[in-house]
């Protein structure tokens, strides 16, 4: 009886352990295969949930480096409106002069914008950042594969400027210069709208990424749950269980314990 009775305890205290925790595995000895499997898998978790975190961060830096270049296309439409209307002959020297001004300025100012524009410190669109190379690499994996085309997706920034230079930026100060002032500024808006573009994909596909990352970490969480999480409906049964047992062996403890003083007096008798 009392063998019994000290079984029930442990059962029940098993019960209790595991209806308070939550948990089915609360220490190696309760599982030994099953704690390093969660283990394996918790390590997986918290990986894939920090390149979630690392592509959310990544689709921020991309957006900035668009928002940037999208303005810098409203200035070069700007500036090819200046050109057009300079290469009327209605104007005069004194005209283009006056044009030339504010062409002049906002050709500074996409200078500045690719100066200015930064995440974190870093440049994004003077192609200087990242090891002097304007590359960025986002780790968009869990490090486990080993293999970076798995783990990373790379983008490099084009430089501004040097799309600028491509078609070489001009005055509108005479009529030669104005109509050719179009031509380079049609080519230029061709180069900074193909790095828009090539922005916005990279995003669509982070925005796959996180989608993907984060139905695997939804399923990998499940896997877990399954292994070291506890059964409350099992366990809340298997706790009902031991009461009744404990109780019951307790009133076979007593019975047994006054059978044999039962005995003890017929002896002293």
């Amino acid at each position: 009886a009392a063998a019994s009775a000290s079984s029930v305890n442990r059962d029940m205290e098993t019960s209790m352990e595991r209806l308070s925790t939550g948990k089915r595995i609360n220490s190696a000895s309760d599982d030994a295969a099953g704690v390093a499997i969660a283990s394996r898998l918790t390590s997986e978790i918290r990986g894939i949930n920090q390149a979630i975190r690392n592509a959310g961060d990544a689709t921020a830096m991309l957006s900035t480096g668009e928002g940037a270049l999208d303005e810098v296309v409203n200035i070069l439409q700007r500036m090819r409106e200046l050109a057009v209307q300079a290469s009327n002959d209605t104007n005069d020297a004194t005209d283009r002069d006056n044009l030339d001004v504010e062409y002049q300025a906002l050709e500074a100012e996409i200078t500045r914008i690719e100066d200015s524009t930064t995440w974190a410190g870093q440049k994004l669109l003077d192609g200087s950042s990242s090891g002097a190379t304007g590359t960025f690499a986002f780790m968009l994996g869990t490090g486990s594969t080993g293999t970076a085309a798995t783990d990373a997706i790379s983008y490099t920034f084009a430089a501004v400027t040097t799309m600028y230079t491509t078609a070489a930026g001009t005055d509108l100060q005479d009529l030669t210069n104005s109509k050719y002032a179009i031509v380079n500024l049609d080519t230029v808006i061709g180069l900074v709208n193909t790095e828009r573009a090539k922005i916005g994909a990279v995003t669509n596909r982070i925005d796959h990424t996180i989608s993907n990352l984060t139905n695997v970490v939804t399923n990998l969480e499940g896997g877990r749950g399954r292994i070291e999480d506890a059964d409350f409906a099992l366990e809340s049964t298997n706790l009902a269980k031991a009461q009744i047992l404990q109780q019951a062996s307790t009133a076979m403890l007593a019975q047994a314990n006054a059978s044999k003083q039962n005995v003890l007096t017929l002896l002293q008798g």
